[in-house]
């Protein structure tokens, strides 16, 4: 795996390790938050036969990772390739049929379906350990009464996101393009971390942007909060948190500068994003005065 990945992967890998069920690498990544093919290829020379979980796109810096190559790369060394696809499920278009993964995870509150549902996709050559013990239900390998409703909405949640990706796509990446245009001619020193500023290398739902050094930068979430604007320093889990994110550290990213998360939906406006733009540069009036 890589240092990139959600905590919901990494906390479970590492957990595994501590209880001696497996060994842990860490794929090389680059200064801009992309996997360092060449290393992933060269551990899987050394160890054949693992499992590679590497996400396709990332949360924080919304990082676009080729999974296709991936997916070619441990079918090469005979791995199982699983991949994070939270993001981007119901935003992209996935074809397993040309996607060589054994299994996709996806959760149906990033396609505005209900929260506390998801679904995982298993590739039917592959022969898993059940989840839950105790019933028959999800062809055996998770026991427990389905929810029902909730696996309902989830699929109507992404049969919309289907019918109408295209449209969704164009609106949410130009409300992000309006951002970092804004920034940029607002805010002397404005970053942007990762590849999130490059439509075509990162996620469209997010923006991570580096702000100029400044002593008030660990008020900046508080302020974004009680002006109504949600918003993290990680993760959206960690909206309105102060603690520090794992990506930005991976990415050896300034402490000494802010950082914030954007994420942008279907349901944003441009007047949102003009608003959170003035706010964020109100914060900083010895910059721009």
């Amino acid at each position: 795996t890589s240092p990139l990945e959600h905590h919901a992967v990494l906390h479970t890998l590492n957990a595994l390790e501590e209880e001696g069920r497996i060994s842990l690498e860490m794929v090389s990544v680059d200064q801009h938050g992309f996997i360092d093919l060449q290393h992933l290829e060269q551990l899987l020379k050394d160890q054949p036969k693992t499992l590679v979980a590497l996400m396709h796109g990332n949360n924080e810096i919304g990082n676009l990772t080729d999974i296709k190559l991936v997916g070619a790369l441990c079918q090469e060394h005979n791995a199982f390739f699983h991949s994070d696809a939270v993001q981007t499920v119901g935003h992209y278009k996935h074809d397993l049929k040309e996607i060589p993964a054994q299994s996709i995870a996806a959760s149906a509150h990033k396609f505005h379906g209900p929260k506390g549902i998801g679904f995982m996709y298993i590739n039917k050559n592959n022969k898993l350990h059940p989840f839950i013990h105790g019933g028959a239900q999800e062809r055996n390998m998770r026991g427990g009464t389905e929810n029902v409703s909730g696996i309902v909405g989830l699929s109507k949640a992404l049969e919309i996101a289907y019918q109408e990706m295209d449209h969704h796509k164009e609106l949410i990446e130009g409300l992000k393009l309006r951002m970092i245009r804004k920034f940029d001619k607002a805010m002397p020193g404005v970053a942007f971390n990762g590849a999130s500023a490059d439509l075509e290398k990162s996620l469209y739902t997010v923006l991570n942007v580096c702000l100029p050094e400044s002593e008030d930068h660990d008020m900046l979430l508080f302020n974004l909060d009680i002006h109504g604007i949600s918003a993290s320093g990680g993760s959206a889990c960690s909206s309105g948190a102060t603690k520090s994110s794992h990506v930005l550290e991976a990415l050896q990213a300034d402490s000494n500068r802010g950082h914030v998360r954007f994420s942008f939906s279907r349901f944003n406006t441009e007047e949102d994003i003009d608003y959170t733009v003035d706010r964020v540069v109100s914060f900083y009036p010895a910059l721009v005065n």
